[in-house]
């Protein structure tokens, strides 16, 4: 566990330091192409598919026995590195820290589940995929996903035109049990999704409340998970428009928490779009209780894109309201392809 989780480290500033092409569609495709290279001819046909392949839209999030594409555990070290190197050139490094703790809070997991766990947990069981041929014409796309993680690209005649699903998710959310290796005992990988939305139902005042909060149970799962496409339908809850200006401040950072986990170009691109779309129609609504450690929900809804977070189950040590699952959707339609 800790060699890995080292290993992460030294890895991101290594990235950080590359000198490569700016363009996030053109340096992308560099390490794609390096990371294939490494391959052998058998890991290079797992690791790969055709782009209109089925499986390129098939996303989830939930522990399976195995998925599409090759797993880090069968990658030697080099490969290994060449693979993440590969996912931190399409986040940003915020985005990039909260996947590789989401991948290390596999061990965690195995900790506090100890023997009798029903699940393999294991932070090497993440899967690389690229579906085409990555490069400069054409459409290509890239996958990486496990456990907790299901991060998804798609890439246009050099472009990186298309970032989601995005999904994040923690368990536990906090880390509220003393537990070996280095994410202890106060780690809360997802903090921002959850405090400033908390933050921000809390400005509200009583009428403000009664517009924002949709139900006063939570639901059990974030909607449309594994689907292609969120038919979202109408938005609920309070606009924008209608918040003070400390309100409105939580809800931009609040969105731009989830912007800011691609590379800087592409959350650029999301916020142009939102400023097109105009803020002062999207929407903010709630579930659920106000406080942690109760089941709580939210969405934030604009006309080309959907934030959903959900935080009801218990963690692996019992904890209730402790591991969430949270989502940013492309209203016009994930993986580059049209919604509806």
């Amino acid at each position: 566990m800790r060699v890995f989780s080292v290993a992460l480290v030294v890895l991101c500033l290594v990235v950080v330091g590359l000198k490569v092409a700016d363009d996030p569609g053109t340096r992308v495709a560099v390490f794609a192409n390096n990371f294939l290279d490494q391959l052998d001819d058998d890991q290079k046909s797992t690791a790969t598919m055709a782009y209109d392949s089925a499986e390129r839209v098939d996303w989830h999030f939930i522990p399976k026995k195995t998925r599409k594409g090759l797993m880090l555990r069968n990658m030697n070290s080099a490969q290994r590195v060449a693979a993440l190197r590969l996912l931190r050139s399409a986040l940003s490094e915020a985005g990039y820290g909260k996947a590789s703790k989401i991948m290390l809070l596999e061990g965690v997991l195995r900790e506090l589940e100890g023997e009798g766990r029903n699940w393999e947990r294991d932070p090497h069981k993440y899967f690389v995929t690229i579906f085409g041929t990555p490069g400069d014409e054409g459409k290509w796309g890239l996958s990486f996903e496990g456990h907790h993680l299901s991060m998804n690209f798609s890439f246009s005649d050099g472009a990186l035109v298309d970032s989601t699903p995005q999904f994040f998710a923690a368990n536990p959310a906090t880390v509220m049990n003393e537990v070996s290796g280095d994410l202890g005992k106060g780690t809360r990988v997802l903090r921002d999704e959850e405090q400033l939305a908390f933050d921000l139902v809390d400005s509200l005042d009583n009428g403000q409340k009664d517009v924002a909060i949709i139900d006063q149970d939570a639901p059990a799962e974030i909607r449309f998970a594994g689907e292609a496409q969120a038919d979202a339908g109408a938005p609920e809850g309070i606009t924008y428009h209608e918040l003070s200006d400390a309100s409105k401040s939580l809800l931009t950072k609040l969105v731009n928490t989830y912007i800011d986990a691609v590379a800087e170009p592409v959350a650029e691109q999301r916020r142009a779009l939102i400023d097109e779309d105009g803020w002062d129609d999207v929407h903010f609504a709630w579930a659920g209780a106000t406080k942690p450690g109760i089941g709580h929900y939210y969405r934030v809804q604009g006309k080309r894109f959907l934030i959903e977070f959900v935080n009801t189950q218990a963690d692996a040590a019992g904890n209730p309201a402790n591991h969430i699952h949270c989502v940013w959707r492309d209203l016009s339609g994930d993986f580059d392809l049209p919604n509806g």
